[in-house]
């Protein structure tokens, strides 16, 4: 897949002289001998461009504006031609706490992420960092939010306990679609450089609907495990799994030859990055 920058088209204009069904000939002497030869040449070429438009991101987590995960997002985006990106993350990890929310006044400090990164570090919940973001940090709403990656896979029952999801929550509840991205602990160390290709690729197929404002106002989840031997085996789309059914939550086969998993935890199960919509709300109220 190829990344869809919109850089319009260049439009070349090419006039020889006045038009003439001919084009432009050269003219020599009605006996046939070599008399003196007249080239038109191009009078004028004109060159239109139209601008680029430019992808807003914001970028959070809920492993805090250290996070080794983050700081892997915030490198490759910032590499994108025609995108900016805001960051604005916990001060602390403040995982598994879900989408709640600081009563009262935030306050945040101007940090940066391990790569040296601009990150407005707030001290509170994962999706404060996004509200204060767009309270006090940014001039318009972004195009998207995306939250991670984080340090362990957020997939079926423990969902809503997931700081990475609460976080996007609080951009959906703005009017703002947003991307969670959790990167599975399966095997030591995470691959970051593999879930970074995934939101790659999502961001490819989504540049332009995120840009025009036709994208879904919705929490897409992304998952990818972290294969101890061989690659993930692919993206499915899948629901998120209603309850753990006896399976190993962390585990991971990325030699597995199984296909058509049900759920999120049985594609990551058998190798597969798993991505798919889940509820904007958690199912009970977190706190």
């Amino acid at each position: 897949m190829r990344l869809r920058i919109w850089m319009g088209r260049a439009v070349v204009v090419l006039v020889c002289g006045a038009f003439v069904a001919a084009g432009c000939s050269s003219d020599s002497g009605g006996d046939g001998a070599s008399g003196d030869t007249t080239t038109t040449s191009v009078a004028e070429a004109t060159t239109t461009t139209a601008a680029a438009e430019t992808l807003d991101i914001l970028v959070s987590n809920d492993d805090g504006y250290q996070g080794e995960g983050l700081d892997a997002v915030v490198q490759a985006l910032s590499e994108l031609p025609d995108t900016t990106v805001t960051v604005s993350a916990p001060a602390d990890d403040r995982t598994g706490t879900g989408g709640q929310t600081t009563d009262g006044p935030l306050t945040a400090t101007d940090e940066e992420t391990l790569s040296g990164f601009p990150v407005t570090a707030v001290q509170g919940f994962p999706a404060d960092s996004v509200n204060y973001a767009l309270d006090e940090v940014l001039d318009e709403a972004p195009d998207l939010v995306i939250t991670g990656l984080n340090k362990g896979q957020n997939m079926g029952p423990i969902i809503d306990a997931s700081g990475t999801v609460g976080a996007a929550r609080a951009a959906v509840a703005a009017g703002i679609p947003a991307l969670a991205t959790s990167q599975g602990i399966d095997a030591e160390p995470p691959d970051y450089a593999s879930g970074v290709e995934f939101i790659l690729q999502w961001l490819d197929e989504n540049r332009e609907a995120l840009i025009a404002g036709d994208a879904t106002v919705e929490v897409t989840n992304l998952n990818i495990p972290t294969c101890a031997t061989g690659e993930v085996r692919g993206l499915v789309e899948v629901p998120p799994a209603a309850d753990m059914a006896d399976r190993d939550y962390n585990a991971a086969d990325c030699a597995s030859t199984e296909e058509d998993p049900p759920d999120d935890v049985g594609a990551f199960n058998i190798g597969f990055a798993s991505i798919g919509p889940i509820p904007a709300e958690p199912a009970q109220p977190t706190g």
